[in-house]
């Protein structure tokens, strides 16, 4: 069966779903709403945490489904950075800022973005590709907090039980481009019980944090065996990772797989408490890299480009 792509509208906004492996995966994004995954069903069963939901998202940026957190993912542990010798000052009154309960700016200034436009939609016999572009330098809201030209492109690519995410950052101005984004999967479990869910970690390495969740530069050794989340609560920062060896999610007879292709180093796990869903985010820097401008921040020069991707796989177990 061949896969397609659906335009169709989800609580008033146009959304495309991409459908493969004779339906057996689905996955919806919103390209008009910062090019969120709203959706990735199996079987007809939602594997995304929906949270408050996608009508949050867009008005307040209240994160759920697979939300792309750019230009930095996590915190900043002030309202100012500097990259070489630009130093960034950020207001708080910023219309695209948000900022924690602790006042740090969290998670840059994309969400809910009204600015992608689709490029692309493919089909290729059991696969389906959507490709959406964002001139992030074109827009003064996105610049006054990141004064770094450049596009990305994101592409979705939908298989049968595999899902590829891929983004390349194409520096476009006279100046190097800082890369610090990531993505915030929240994934469950339908129907099965949080503390039953079975997790493997592939790290080494934990970011050793202060009380505001930055990291202090020190790392410490770390293992985690696999086995059930049980009642842990998880927001930590990783590294270390063995590409080779996928971070999992197992229960019910069902495994989700998600695996650090390239331009992933590092790893935020995020399991609160009272919320049941657990996040493997993938990060091309650690969290406050853009502040400390250290040696694991990527710089892409004037007209070169930063390719990522990361993928989930589901099968049964």
């Amino acid at each position: 069966m061949a896969a397609r792509i659906d335009a169709g509208e989800r609580d008033g906004l146009a959304v495309r779903t991409l459908v493969a492996g004779e339906g057996e995966l689905d996955a919806t994004w919103v390209p008009g709403v910062g090019m969120i995954g709203c959706s990735l069903r199996h079987r007809g069963e939602e594997l995304l945490g929906q949270r408050r939901g996608l009508t949050a998202y867009a008005q307040s940026g209240s994160t759920m489904g697979i939300p792309l957190l750019h230009p930095w993912a996590n915190r900043l542990d002030g309202l100012r950075y500097r990259v070489g010798a630009r130093r960034v000052e950020l207001s708080p009154e910023l219309p695209r800022l948000r900022l924690d309960p602790g006042g740090l700016p969290i998670h840059g200034v994309c969400a809910a973005c009204p600015w992608w436009s689709v490029v692309d939609e493919r089909i290729d016999g059991d696969v389906a590709t959507l490709r959406a572009r964002l001139d992030f330098g074109h827009h003064e809201e996105l610049m006054a907090a990141f004064p770094f030209p450049h596009v990305l492109e994101y592409a979705v690519t939908l298989a049968p039980g595999r899902l590829t995410l891929e983004t390349v950052l194409s520096a476009t101005g006279a100046d190097p481009v800082p890369v610090s984004f990531g993505f915030h999967p929240y994934l469950v479990l339908p129907g099965e019980r949080r503390s039953d869910w079975e997790i493997e970690l592939p790290a080494r390495e934990r970011l050793a944090v202060d009380s505001r969740g930055i990291p202090t530069g020190a790392r410490e050794p770390f293992s985690r065996p696999p086995g059930p989340l049980g009642g842990e609560t998880w927001d930590d920062g990783l590294t270390g990772i063995d590409r080779d060896v996928p971070f999992t999610l197992t229960g019910g007879g069902r495994r989700i797989a998600v695996r650090f292709e390239r331009g992933y180093p590092f790893a935020q796990v995020y399991a609160p408490e009272g919320d049941d869903v657990i996040c493997f985010e993938p990060m091309t820097a650690p969290t406050n890299a853009l502040v400390t401008g250290s040696p694991d921040l990527p710089l892409v020069a004037p007209g070169e480009t930063f390719t990522t991707a990361w993928t989930v796989t589901v099968q049964d177990a």
